[in-house]
C-alpha cells in the first residue's frame, strides 16, 4: 500500500514505515502530523485517484527531528562590469516518519 502526498508544495509518494524528508513542518519533535492533501492511494492493486485530493484519505505521521539541508551556493556574477555576488542557503527540513495510511 503506497500514497502520493503534497506538503510543502511538493509531492511524495510513501509507504507505512517510510521516512521522507519535506520542507520544515511547525510543530516540535515527536509530535504526531496529520497530511490531508492525499492525491492518490493504491491499495492491493485498487487504484483511487482524488480529484484533486481524495476525501477523507489521511496519512498519519510523526516528527522524528528538525534538521538542515545542504548548503547551495549562488554565485552571480556579469562579465567586464565589477558586478560579483555570492550567497548561500540552507533549507529548514522536517524529517517524518509514516505510520499509517488511511483511505
Amino acid at each position: 500500500m503506497y500514497a502520493v502526498v503534497k506538503t510543502g508544495g511538493k509531492q511524495y509518494k510513501v509507504t507505512e514505515g517510510a521516512t521522507i524528508e519535506v520542507n520544515r513542518v511547525s510543530v516540535d519533535e515527536g509530535s504526531a502530523v496529520t497530511i490531508d492533501t492525499v492525491l492518490m492511494v493504491n491499495q492491493d492493486g485498487s487504484v483511487k485517484i482524488g480529484t484533486p485530493t481524495i476525501d477523507g484519505a489521511k496519512v498519519e505521521a510523526e516528527v522524528v527531528r528538525h534538521t538542515r539541508g545542504p548548503k547551495l551556493v549562488i554565485w552571480k556574477m556579469k562579465r567586464r562590469k565589477g558586478y560579483r555576488n555570492k550567497n548561500g542557503h540552507r533549507q529548514d527540513l522536517s524529517i517524518l516518519k509514516i505510520n499509517k495510511i488511511s483511505a
